[in-house]
């Protein structure tokens, strides 16, 4: 039976491959997650997730990877992580009644294979007031996702008007395609997981 490991330390990433049914165990590696100086914002989500599974890969390397990470686009411009309440107040009434793209890279690595690929989600958010996005950054804290806002979460509910792609995408790991990738791919025929049942 191979051991999967997510190289992320993401809750929403671990729910998914809990809820998918997929076994796996948690290992992070260090690595600088500044983006490449005139990378186009759509390739540093691969760029970035290549790198964090590469750095897992060598502390184990009889082990499946899976490593992703997630940008949101506004104008071609990359909204991160913010640093301070502020700043998600900031990003928030950028998104304000706006379009944006949300891209997660993902790569899947064993020691003799490697597969990468990027997801886009467009997400369309309703005008938000003023009042709603400082209760939103006041009790939800989202300093840990880029963006400064989580789907799934309250600002989500009320503010978000439409997505077109893939909700699990915007959440942090599409995972549908992660599942297909490792049963076509990675796992043995003769292995029994939950994905067989496919």
């Amino acid at each position: 039976m191979h051991k999967i490991i997510l190289a992320s330390q993401s809750p929403r990433r671990k729910q998914l491959l809990q809820q998918a049914e997929i076994e796996f165990e948690v290992l992070v590696a260090d690595v600088d997650e500044t983006n490449p100086r005139g990378m186009p914002g759509t390739e540093v989500p691969v760029y970035l997730a290549k790198m964090k599974a590469d750095a897992v890969q060598h502390l184990a390397a009889d082990a499946i990877v899976i490593a992703a990470d997630t940008v949101v686009l506004l104008d071609d411009k990359v909204l991160g992580k913010p640093r301070d309440a502020e700043d998600a107040r900031d990003m928030l009434r950028q998104l304000s009644g706006r379009m944006h793209t949300v891209v997660t890279g993902v790569c899947i690595q064993s020691d003799s294979k490697q597969i990468s690929f990027s997801t886009e989600t467009k997400v369309y958010f309703r005008s938000l007031t003023r009042e709603q996005i400082a209760y939103y950054v006041e009790s939800y804290k989202p300093f840990d996702k880029a963006g400064a806002y989580a789907i799934q979460e309250w600002i989500g509910m009320i503010g978000i008007e439409k997505i077109n792609g893939d909700y699990y995408n915007v959440m942090g790991l599409p995972i549908g395609e992660v599942v297909a990738f490792l049963k076509h791919d990675f796992l043995d025929e003769e292995e029994e997981t939950p994905i067989d049942a496919l």
